[in-house]
């Protein structure tokens, strides 16, 4: 080090030294300006060409060394705070360390300088100066409307968002009461909210409504922040977000909503009321029919007519049943079913669904098997709507089984305690695509295998399925074409009661 860098070096009013690595890998101090020495608290020859292990503590020994092994690996300048346990005569903030290179980019020393003291109110000036030019530069592009408002309600501030967005000009509204951006139905208690706030000091979100300048109202989402500066000044600081059309489109969706479940209601009303008038003389065209095809008054003649009369039954019976469908299914949408609970031997109930079903599956030449666990336990239910879940079930395997196929009924208590109930066939099956469409209400497979054999209204599955949820049960549905149909239904534990069965 010539003489001229030695004079400025030494003459630095900030702490200076110069650190060199040793072979050994250690570091040492080649060189110290008087202020360093002031630092360190020692004397010069305690410190030049010591390691800085010999003059300060190991702790304060790792903080510099981590320091130097960034610098040297990376090359670049590195930062560190001032240490702690070093309190010294000069007061600084922290340390500079960078890299002196060879022109080959070996590095020879780091060059250590210690940062002044921030108290230094120059630069406390200077911080405050770009703190302040931060905020400002964040206050004016942001995009989000932002205004500032003094103890006195009046708008002292506004960014160029807020101005852009609801139509107002700086000169309308600087200077002026906040109110003058508000509803006229809701200023009284806004001010009074106001007030309130600016004494509390309170935080506050939420949603509200904005006078535009062209009178038109803007809901918007807003922060308020209450701000104490010096000398007794408090400021209110509010930003805001537009949202006049996120609440333009809940409301569309709303009515929209409100329209739909009032057109089911309706529906399910008109179903109910008409599914109610057509029983009343469906089952007088049902009775009437029985009693000329029995004669009970008197020989009818002719055989045709006998023919006619048996039509006339049957087909009476079934639009009575799909009736007695699209009612059952309508109340259970409308949330009308109230379930009649009581302990049900299911096991009896199944087999006596077997019985019923019994001739129909004969006239088809179909078999009907049972295999149902005989401790099976009682469960609280209501036995109407689970005897309908059976009949729907099994009626629809009979449907679509062939002549000489089998439909067994299997019934089980499984590890977990629920009831499982199947039935199984060998029918035609569903195509595995068309599974979810024979689930809902209405919903009927349309092909060439199906076509002659639907009937009904769609409802026997979907109908299935929904009484079985009013008890917390499921029904699964497994099938695909050639391959049958298996219907598994899952009656929860808690519905399980366990008890004595009398004969």
């Amino acid at each position: 080090m010539n003489l001229d860098h030695k004079l400025f070096f030494d003459s630095m009013p900030v702490p200076r030294f110069l650190v060199q690595v040793t072979k050994q890998g250690d570091y040492r101090v080649v060189e110290a300006n008087q202020k360093a020495v002031e630092y360190f608290q020692r004397q010069r020859s305690q410190i030049i060409n010591r390691e800085m292990s010999d003059f300060i503590d190991s702790e304060n020994v790792r903080h510099f060394e981590q320091a130097f092994e960034v610098c040297l690996k990376q090359n670049v300048p590195v930062t560190i705070q001032a240490l702690p346990s070093l309190p010294g005569a000069v007061r600084v903030y922290g340390f500079w360390i960078n890299p002196v290179s060879m022109s080959d980019g070996k590095t020879i020393l780091m060059d250590v300088m210690a940062q002044p003291d921030t108290t230094d109110d120059s630069i406390l000036q200077r911080e405050r100066d770009d703190a302040i030019s931060l905020l400002t530069s964040i206050f004016d592009v942001s995009e989000v409307g932002i205004f500032v408002t003094d103890h006195h309600r009046r708008v002292v501030r506004v960014n160029d968002s807020f101005l852009r967005t609801y139509g107002w000009k700086r000169a309308d509204i600087i200077g002026e009461d906040f109110s003058v951006l508000l509803p006229h139905e809701e200023k009284k208690e806004e001010i009074e909210r106001y007030d309130s706030m600016m004494d509390s000091g309170i935080r506050s979100s939420g949603e509200g409504r904005l006078l535009r300048k062209d009178g038109s109202i803007a809901n918007v989402l807003y922060t308020t922040a209450t701000l104490a500066l010096s000398q007794g000044r408090n400021f209110q600081v509010k930003t805001m977000m537009d949202i006049t059309l996120r609440k333009q489109m809940e409301m569309s969706l709303r009515m929209a909503k409100e329209r739909a479940d009032a057109a089911n209601n309706a529906k399910s009303s008109f179903l109910a009321n008409m599914s109610h008038e057509l029983r009343t003389p469906l089952n007088a065209v049902i009775g009437f029919s029985e009693i000329m095809m029995n004669e009970t008054f008197g020989a009818l003649g002719s055989d045709k007519y006998k023919e006619y009369l048996g039509d006339i039954h049957l087909s009476a019976k079934h639009l009575l049943e799909i009736i007695n469908e699209v009612l059952d299914m309508s109340k259970i949408e409308s949330g009308k079913v109230d379930l009649d609970e009581q302990e049900v031997d299911i096991g009896a109930l199944i087999i006596s669904v077997a019985r019923i079903m019994e001739s129909r599956a004969f006239k088809s030449e179909i078999k009907l098997l049972l295999d149902i666990e005989e401790t099976l336990p009682f469960l609280l239910a209501d036995m109407r709507l689970i005897r309908q879940v059976l009949i729907n079930l099994v009626s629809n395997a009979v449907k679509f089984s062939k002549k000489g196929q089998e439909i067994k009924i299997s019934a089980y208590l499984d590890d977990i305690g629920d009831i499982l109930i199947s039935v199984k066939d060998q029918g035609i099956g569903i195509p595995k695509d068309k599974i979810k469409d024979a689930l809902e209400p209405f919903g009927q497979i349309m092909d060439s295998q199906h076509a002659q054999d639907q009937q009904g209204t769609g409802l026997g599955l979907p109908l299935a399925r929904a009484m079985l949820e009013l008890h917390g049960g499921t029904l699964d549905l497994d099938s695909d074409i050639g391959k049958g149909t298996l219907v598994t239904v899952t009656l929860p534990s808690r519905r399980v009661i366990f008890k004595e069965k009398t004969e």
